[in-house]
């Protein structure tokens, strides 16, 4: 679908985007652009490498956890690095770089599924709240990739796709699938 052109829900975004999209919505597009994006996973990424150094130190047990949620970080976020080529899509408008999928999106996608995943088996009672800041996080820095006309809506949810994609098959090779829940056995 990528590789024909644009599709016809993109090719309306983008001729609405270069209309009324671009006054205040534009301007607060470029900042989340600016916050959200390929600084996160960074962030995350070197936290979670002074974490695991802290652990393995002490002996934690949970220096393996960050570890492994480090290597899925890292394999959910290159999926745009090594799918761009492939596809050699271009931008809505002129940029120095591929359009699909989308590295912004890829950024803030992988960094909120690699935090859920860590708040499984670190902070469990976060998870709902990192869930939910994920998707909107998410859906935020799509609508300021798409309004800025520096992708087309398919590069966005392509971009999700191949994060959540990767995310689900390595979660159980990394043995991060969420620990099950004890269940009492009933006496009666």
């Amino acid at each position: 679908m990528v590789r024909t052109g644009p599709a016809s829900v993109d090719q309306a975004l983008h001729e609405a985007a270069g209309t009324w999209w671009r006054d205040d919505f534009g301007e607060a597009a470029a900042v989340l652009s600016a916050v959200l994006g390929p600084p996160l996973p960074s962030l995350l990424g070197g936290g979670l490498i002074v974490a695991t150094v802290v652990f393995r130190r002490r002996s934690d047990p949970r220096a393996w956890v960050t570890f492994r949620v480090l290597v899925l970080l890292g394999a959910c976020r290159i999926t745009s690095a090594l799918a761009k080529p492939v596809f050699n899509r271009e931008r809505p408008l002129e940029h120095g770089d591929l359009s699909y999928p989308s590295g912004h999106v890829a950024s803030v996608t992988s960094t909120g599924f690699a935090a859920v995943v860590l708040c499984l088996w670190l902070a469990p009672r976060l998870v709902v709240v990192v869930r939910v800041v994920t998707v909107l996080l998410t859906v935020l820095i799509c609508a300021a990739r798409v309004t800025l006309e520096v992708h087309w809506l398919t590069d966005t949810v392509g971009s999700i796709l191949a994060v959540v994609g990767v995310g689900f098959l390595l979660t159980p090779a990394l043995r991060l699938s969420p620990p099950r829940p004890q269940h009492v056995v009933s006496s009666s």
